[in-house]
């Protein structure tokens, strides 16, 4: 199977997930451009973040014609974020590849037991602005140094922290994923990595036309089945990292 069409069918899968279950997917991202396009990890981090901000763009205009985005508390949130993007996005460039592998690894895990525990965050309406902070900050460093979207992180941050209700924390975590990613990307410009645009773009594509078969597939199929099945997808996926990292 070439490159190109690996590059099609890792898209589909990664949009299916985000618009699926609106958060989770991007984390795919990394390990299809390492195992099965040949990235680099730095390579992989860094493409990994233009597909989040173009398939996150989408999904956020979608989101936002429903009414369901939450500018003023988004962008605030996203504030604190951005430094901690920035600082990532340029730590990321000197940090060795088996380092790197090793943490996205971890992330991995934890956000396939996040799916799998199925738990909603409490909508307490409690507003405390260093608690928000601190949220975005720690989310800013994740999508800088490692180049995911980190959905499932923020959903749950916006629900408990900014009392932003469940209906629409998903709209308003792509606001805050749009945000770090473009500062994180932007830190970024200046190394000297080299990207593969022949399969970015590709892969691009499929995951914006899979994000949209997602959110029919969310209509057809329960919200914990999906959970289960790409949290499952997503330990799998650490536990081959973490190996491939250590052997």
């Amino acid at each position: 199977m070439t490159a190109f069409i690996l590059a099609l069918l890792a898209g589909a899968l990664v949009g299916l997930a985000l618009g699926s279950l609106g958060a989770g997917g991007s984390i795919l991202t990394v390990p299809a451009l390492i195992y099965l396009l040949g990235f680099s990890p730095a390579e992989a981090t860094t493409a990994s973040l233009i597909i989040v901000i173009v398939t996150s763009a989408t999904a956020l205009v979608a989101h936002a014609r429903a009414g369901k985005v939450r500018w003023r508390a988004g962008l605030l949130f996203a504030a604190a974020g951005l430094l901690p993007a920035a600082l990532a996005g340029v730590l990321s460039a000197h940090i060795p590849a088996t380092v790197l592998t090793l943490a996205f690894a971890v992330l991995a895990v934890l956000a396939g037991l996040r799916m799998l525990r199925r738990r909603t965050p409490p909508e307490n309406g409690t507003v405390s602005g260093p608690r928000a902070a601190g949220a975005d900050a720690g989310l800013g460093a994740v999508t800088g140094f490692l180049g995911v979207g980190g959905g499932f992180l923020a959903v749950p941050a916006l629900v408990a922290v900014l009392a932003v209700p469940m209906s629409a924390a998903v709209g308003t975590s792509l606001l805050v994923i749009i945000a770090n990613a473009l500062v994180a990307l932007a830190a970024r410009a200046a190394t000297a990595t080299t990207l593969d645009w022949a399969l970015i773009l590709p892969f691009i594509a499929t995951a914006i036309l899979g994000a949209w078969d997602g959110k029919r597939l969310s209509g057809k199929v329960s919200p914990a089945t999906l959970q289960r099945v790409f949290g499952s997808l997503l330990l799998a996926v650490a536990v081959a990292m973490g190996i491939g990292a250590l052997v």
